[in-house]
């Protein structure tokens, strides 16, 4: 299941208690004070691993807690630290408090790690109480309690390229035709229902990374349809592809399509409308296309339009060729 977001606490450990013990042996009848520290408690750490794709393992365990440190024993024996316990994430996550709403930490780094909520520091036992003028101290600390936060975490996926478009225009077809991933391509609205990552190799052995995410229709701000949620996964995206279906399936017109999408990402995003991008004229196997097309660059005529049609591979060369450019 793909979870991109999760709402949790964290507790480091409790720190363990000091101990209140005298030495006493045969030789040593009045040894003095010899109790230990207790020891730290265990912080909670998240890191950023390549190879997690989803939140969904906090969606399900919200509650996390690291080892407390064990009390200090006689003879001057300290407490055991705690374990401190390591949250993995995927890369691109960001974490926030959830009092405040400050960012914390943005992890866009494979193992990329920062300190949630620290371990409370262990007790002091009665040795660490022996002065001249108390030579046989019956007291000691108890353990101070770990950090605890809540934090809300999201998950931005980090690709170089974002497929935007409406349901059914063809971006799942065109992902799987130029790169490994394999989405779901069916006749009906909305078969990708979560952003899909696939990895673009170029002849000179350098990679990019397209992220196709779920349609959008007009009023997707209003959550209509899948809603604007996972416009957040193109937020990281140097480059942009609108994927424009020039068939006019529906009777819809592609110039309109192309003000909906521009409307939606403003709304969601206002740099996202302005960010480099590229338009893919999909669909050009279909008769009202070419008349279609002519029309859109008529109104359009700054934007750089690059005819495809993904179902016969006509033209995927060319979009290849400017992802190079623009990206490498």
């Amino acid at each position: 299941m793909f979870i991109d977001t999760a709402k949790i606490k964290v507790h480091g450990g409790n720190g363990g208690a000091g101990c209140v013990s005298f030495l006493r042996t045969k030789t040593q009848p009045r040894g003095g004070p010899d109790g230990g520290n207790g020891g730290r408690g265990g912080s909670v750490i998240i890191k950023a691993d390549k190879q997690l794709a989803t939140l969904c393992d906090y969606f399900y365990k919200p509650i996390n807690k690291a080892e407390n440190g064990t009390p200090g024993g006689s003879t001057r024996k300290n407490g055991a630290y705690g374990n401190n316990l390591i949250l993995k994430v995927p890369v691109g996550t960001i974490v926030r408090d959830v009092e405040s709403g400050d960012v914390l930490a943005d992890l866009n780094k494979n193992e990329m790690e920062i300190t949630l909520a620290k371990g409370g520091r262990g007790g002091f036992g009665n040795l660490h109480f022996k002065s001249s003028t108390n030579r046989a101290p019956r007291e000691s600390d108890s353990g101070r309690p770990g950090e605890e936060k809540g934090l809300y975490l999201e998950l931005k996926i980090m690709a170089d390229a974002g497929l935007v478009g409406f349901p059914n225009a063809g971006k799942s077809t065109l992902i799987s035709a130029i790169t490994h991933a394999h989405s779901k391509i069916a006749s009906y609205p909305f078969t990708t229902r979560q952003p899909i990552l696939g990895l673009l190799e170029f002849d000179n052995y350098t990679t990019v990374v397209l992220a196709d995410i779920p349609g959008l229709i007009d009023g997707a701000h209003r959550n209509v349809g899948l809603g604007h949620k996972f416009l957040r996964h193109v937020e990281r995206c140097s480059l942009l592809l609108f994927v424009i279906d020039m068939g006019g399936v529906d009777n819809r017109d592609p110039r309109s399509d192309y003000e909906i999408l521009l409307n939606e990402l403003s709304l969601h995003n206002e740099e996202l409308a302005s960010r480099q991008s590229i338009v893919v004229a999909n669909k050009m196997d279909i008769p009202d296309s070419k008349e279609n097309l002519e029309n859109f660059v008529k109104k359009y005529p700054e934007l750089e339009i690059i005819p495809i049609s993904a179902l016969e591979g006509i033209g995927l060369e060319k979009v290849v060729e400017e992802l190079k450019k623009k990206l490498v």
